[in-house]
């Protein structure tokens, strides 16, 4: 019974943290409702034990919401479920970086390429980015510290890149001939 009074303590300390993003998050057209928060929070639970991960202290789904409020590829239609999707990539890569990786490393990295070379595509940021990049740390890299996270990918992209000053020279090129 007491155990039972924890969880639920607990339960609803997370509801209120999530409740709270709405502050930040209404700016960027995006809010949650009750019902909303709390299948944000099952969920978090859901993947906190399908990686066997215990979290103390705070909920490192408020940092997730803040971190990527301001995302292109986020709108109200699509929020809780990237949300919820975030967690459970989040959870995967820290353990895929055997917690070598601070949690503020972590999202930093995961929101640059989510925007930047993902462009809001969930299954190439878990897939590729992330992959590649925890290849890269458990093999011993530690250049992200420096940068927390930011500007890392570049070392490890398997995909050449278009140049864009390139592309419109060629461009316009083609068009005067």
């Amino acid at each position: 019974m007491d155990q039972n009074w924890m969880v639920l303590l607990q339960q609803q300390n997370q509801l209120g943290n999530v409740m709270k993003t709405n502050r930040m998050t209404q700016k960027y057209g995006l809010m949650l409702n009750e019902q909303e928060a709390k299948l944000i929070i099952g969920e978090r639970t859901h993947a906190l034990q399908q990686e066997k991960r215990v979290e103390f202290g705070e909920s490192i789904t408020p940092k997730i919401i803040y971190e990527f409020c301001d995302s292109d590829f986020i709108d109200q239609n699509n929020y809780v479920e990237t949300i919820i999707r975030l967690q459970e990539i989040f959870y995967l890569y820290k353990n895929e970086m055997q917690d070598e990786i601070s949690d503020d490393e972590l999202l930093h990295f995961m929101k640059e390429q989510f925007e930047e070379i993902c462009f809001g595509d969930l299954d190439y940021l878990e897939g590729t980015c992330l992959n590649n990049f925890s290849q890269a740390i458990r093999a011993g890299y530690q250049g992200y510290k420096a940068t927390e996270g930011r500007r890392e990918y570049a070392a490890f992209d398997e995909v050449q890149r278009w140049d864009y000053d390139l592309y419109m020279e060629m461009l316009k090129e083609l068009c005067w001939r």
